[in-house]
């Protein structure tokens, strides 16, 4: 089997590439950062940002032609939301994405749709929600939603603390479920509590594997413009070990989330999602390590991308969830 991207999807990822660094690249994240503040007070969602969006058919990627959209399966989902990641685009994009063809305007871009995470965030306090006050629609019950300090100033969250199972009911009714089912992959409609929102988790590591890979480009370039006793710090042995490790675990993380995209395997997206956090947590803090000094300013992108990679790895199931899923798993009694 051959896992190459098509000429179709490689102009996919180069078009959505090509919109974003014209529309968000760093001089607009960077006054999207500094507008919201360090305790991100300020964050405003960009409308005319989002619309654009929706003109290019980012949330109607997998939404059938015969309903307005581009009629395309998650592997194209996964490329287009990696790009995303790799520009910290802020918003509840997978919401959004989800919620095209089940509420109106969602597909168009012209409907901020947000959703309750049902899922202990790791601290007991309940569940989490992106981006409440700027969303027109909110997917769950988000009464009593408290604000939090949100350590990445371009993910404003809210926590809720009254909420019953792992998800809110009735938080997605994607058509790329049905839309799975047409392109004949691998995915059968969950049944246990939990596993009915695999699409938001892989799409979710689709965002830290392009971080990930933003990451590891800047360390690698900082390491060969940077120079220290005269030579460039990509030349010492100790850097170069850390930039090796960071491109390992991105191609892993790339290996498993394209191939999860193919089989939507909730096996498969789970540890798509373990790798592609790691990828992402790790890749920034040793980007931060190889800017030395440099990486801890305000004026350095590598913090941003560390902050958006913890965010990220907090949202939906947590590690443990995922870790005991492919435990159990591998102990199955006809496995053995």
């Amino acid at each position: 089997m051959h896992f190459q991207l098509t000429d179709d999807q490689r102009a996919l990822q180069t078009g959505v590439r090509e919109l974003l660094a014209g529309r968000f690249g760093r001089e607009a994240l960077r006054a999207a950062v500094d507008a919201a503040g360090v305790d991100g007070s300020g964050a405003r969602l960009d409308r005319g940002l989002w619309r654009e969006l929706g003109e290019a058919g980012f949330f109607a990627l997998c939404l059938p032609e015969a309903d307005g959209g581009v009629g395309l399966g998650l592997p194209e989902a996964v490329l287009a939301f990696e790009e995303a990641g790799r520009v910290l685009l802020p918003g509840p994009l997978i919401a959004t994405h989800l919620a095209a063809g089940t509420v109106p305007g969602a597909a168009e871009g012209l409907t901020v749709v947000t959703a309750v995470d049902g899922v202990v965030d790791g601290t007991g306090g309940g569940a989490l929600v992106e981006w409440l006050d700027e969303a027109d629609v909110v997917q769950g019950d988000a009464s009593g939603a408290v604000p939090l300090q949100s350590v990445d100033p371009l993910t404003p969250l809210h926590r809720v603390h009254a909420v019953v199972g792992n998800r809110s009911a009735g938080r997605w009714g994607s058509p790329l479920l049905e839309r799975s089912r047409e392109l004949g992959g691998g995915w059968a409609q969950p049944t246990t509590a939990g596993a009915d929102n695999s699409f938001a988790e892989l799409l979710g590591a689709a965002e830290q594997l392009g971080g990930a890979t933003r990451t590891c480009d800047m360390a690698v370039r900082y390491a060969r413009e940077r120079q220290q006793f005269g030579r460039p710090i990509g030349s010492f042995q100790a850097v170069k070990h850390l930039c090796a490790q960071m491109l390992v675990r991105t191609e892993m993380a790339r290996a498993a989330v394209y191939a999860a995209s193919v089989t939507a395997d909730p096996l498969d997206i789970a540890t798509a999602r373990l790798l592609a956090d790691e990828a992402a947590v790790r890749g920034a803090r040793d980007c931060l390590q190889v800017h030395g000094g440099m990486g801890f300013t305000w004026e350095a992108d590598v913090h941003m991308y560390l902050k958006r990679a913890w965010v990220r790895a907090r949202r939906g199931q947590s590690t443990a969830v995922h870790e005991e899923s492919l435990a159990a798993d591998l102990l199955l009694p006809e496995k053995r």
